[in-house]
């Protein structure tokens, strides 16, 4: 599956190179591209290819078994930095596009709306927290989506904010389940009691997935919603992605609950003083991100 979207993406590649005669994006002329079928369908050919990359619906369907049968420590680098570099990618070719803005917008919307429906929805049904996890990182791929559906300067920032965020909380989860034997909601039961360290940095991270505020996660969704707003287009999908984030809610607290409301046998889960302050520290980058942004976007443009 792997090589046939590479496939496609060099099908769209050779295309836009067809149509624009160069491989360097400063040099394409968008005004004859606008009126180029070619280009527009080689433009289609890499949304459809990255999207397989970076789990966006109708596309996502490797990703719950892919997620839930590879090893821990493998399926937090796929959901993490590879999803990362995926959306630097987008970021990349869809600022290429200029007049074709109106036909690359309509596509990414219909593709956001399906893949936090997909992702949430799906989620709310999931027993074991691996898999959920994966059906999240699907949703979580739709919030990333509004930096490339709104290409402004917010949408830029914002990209950048979520991203950090999201690397940071799902290394943070998954860091803990690697610990792990049992990995659904009920080996959670009484995580709190024996182990408190690892119940409340699993807090931490799953509010920021959730978008809780004084979280980095909450910054990262309001910075992308501000960005769709100030296009001024589709305000019924702002509406949306706000629905569906108060839906993920419900899944990430099943796991809070289960951790400090619900008794459960002693875990055998252990962790070193290295990887507890680790994890701890990781906590406080979530939350420092969260309080100050532009500290972190300062550092990035030096």
């Amino acid at each position: 599956m792997g090589s046939f979207s590479t496939g496609i993406m060099l099908m769209g590649i050779a295309l836009i190179y067809g149509s624009q005669g160069t491989f360097t994006i400063d040099k394409m002329s968008f005004t004859l591209a606008a009126k180029s079928n070619l280009h527009i369908a080689g433009m289609l050919f890499l949304l459809f290819a990255m999207s397989f990359k970076a789990s966006v619906a109708p596309f996502h369907f490797w990703t719950p078994d892919v997620y839930d049968g590879a090893p821990t420590v493998f399926t937090s680098f796929m959901a993490t930095i590879v999803k990362a570099a995926v959306f630097a990618g987008f970021v990349r070719f869809g600022g290429a596009f200029g007049k074709l803005e109106d036909t690359w917008s309509i596509w990414v919307a219909i593709m956001i709306a399906a893949t936090l429906f997909v992702g949430n929805i799906t989620a709310v049904f999931q027993q074991s927290v691996k898999r959920m996890l994966s059906y999240s990182s699907i949703a979580q791929a739709g919030f990333l989506l509004f930096g490339v559906y709104a290409m402004n300067d917010a949408a830029r920032e914002g990209l950048l904010i979520y991203s950090a965020a999201y690397c940071l909380a799902t290394i943070g989860i998954f860091a803990v389940l690697s610990k792990m034997t049992d990995y659904s909601f009920e080996g959670f039961n009484g995580l709190a009691k024996h182990q408190p360290v690892l119940a409340f940095t699993t807090t931490i991270c799953l509010l920021s997935l959730a978008g809780i505020p004084l979280t980095a996660g909450f910054l990262g969704k309001f910075y992308m919603l501000k960005a769709a707003i100030m296009t001024g287009h589709h305000l019924w999908l702002v509406i949306f992605a706000v629905v569906m984030a108060a839906v993920s809610v419900y899944y990430y607290f099943r796991v809070i609950q289960a951790m400090y409301f619900k008794e459960g046998p002693v875990q055998s889960v252990t962790a070193t003083r290295f990887e507890k302050y680790t994890l701890i520290a990781v906590c406080a980058l979530i939350i420092l991100l969260g309080i100050f942004p532009g500290t972190f976007l300062g550092w990035l443009y030096f």
